[in-house]
């Protein structure tokens, strides 16, 4: 019989992570989260009622321009022909009493520029308060 030493066993470091903290702390976060979420309160909304809806809006009165000087309006299916600015207005005047509908001024290419900014001026000396240009979009054209 021979006689072997006995060998020990050493002992090794083992490096491995402790996670038992970290589940102590996940479970007293848990715990704190379900405790606390049935006292959040929420806000109040106020949402709006059916009558508070605003109505469409109607569109635009339509101020045709042409190089003669005649100026004709477009209303829906109305067409009207003016003698002068002084008559489109009091058309105006009487059509926009009830509602504050805007008018758009189309003038042709060919207009004066003066012509088309006497007519503005003299809708915003009538107090109507919505007054613009209709422009056409174009491509321009190579010279």
């Amino acid at each position: 019989m021979s006689l072997t030493p006995l060998r020990r066993r050493s002992r090794r470091t083992r490096a491995e992570m402790n996670v038992v903290p970290y589940i102590d702390v996940m479970l007293v976060l848990l715990v704190i989260f379900m405790v606390t979420a049935p006292m959040i309160q929420t806000g109040v909304l106020k949402l709006p009622s059916v009558g508070s809806v605003s109505q469409p809006e109607a569109p635009p009165i339509v101020v045709q321009l042409d190089t003669k000087g005649q100026l004709t309006t477009q209303a829906g299916a109305e067409t009207l022909t003016h003698a002068n600015p002084a008559a489109l207005i009091q058309w105006l005047n009487t059509r926009n009493a009830e509602s504050n509908q805007a008018v758009v001024i189309a003038a042709d290419k060919d207009v004066p520029y003066g012509d088309v900014m006497a007519i503005t001026d003299a809708l915003k000396q009538a107090n109507i308060p919505r007054v613009g240009l209709l422009l056409s979009k174009t491509s321009p054209t190579k010279p």
